[in-house]
C-alpha cells in the first residue's frame, strides 16, 4: 500500500480568504488521497473550511488533536471541482459577480 502524503498549510495570522487562496496554491497538482492539515486562528476556519470542502468535493475530516493550535485535516479527491487560483471560492470558469443559477 503507497504512503499517503500529508500537506501541512499553515494560515496563522490569516483570514479564512487569503487561508484559501494559500491552500488552493499548495494543494495545485497534489495527488487524490493526500491529506491536508490546515493550521488556522481565523474563528471562521471551522466553517468556511467544510463549506469549501462540501464546495469543492473534497472530504473534510474535521479538526485534528492539536493541544497549541487549532489545526482542521481534509482529504483531496480525484474528482474535485476545479476553483479559481484567484477566487477559491468560485469555480473556475466563473467571474465575480457571474450568477450560473437559472
Amino acid at each position: 500500500m503507497a504512503d499517503i502524503a500529508v500537506i501541512t498549510v499553515d494560515g496563522t495570522g490569516l483570514l479564512c480568504v487569503t487561508l484559501l487562496l494559500k491552500l488552493r496554491a499548495r494543494i495545485d497538482g497534489a495527488e487524490p488521497g493526500s491529506v491536508v492539515h490546515v493550521i488556522a486562528t481565523d474563528p471562521a476556519a471551522p466553517l468556511d473550511l467544510p463549506a469549501w470542502c462540501h464546495m469543492t468535493s473534497h472530504t473534510y475530516l474535521g479538526p485534528v488533536p492539536d493541544p497549541d493550535r487549532d489545526v482542521y485535516a481534509l482529504r483531496l479527491t480525484g474528482d474535485a471541482l476545479a476553483t479559481r487560483p484567484d477566487a477559491p471560492w468560485h469555480p473556475d470558469g466563473q467571474q465575480d459577480g457571474d450568477d450560473t443559477r437559472s
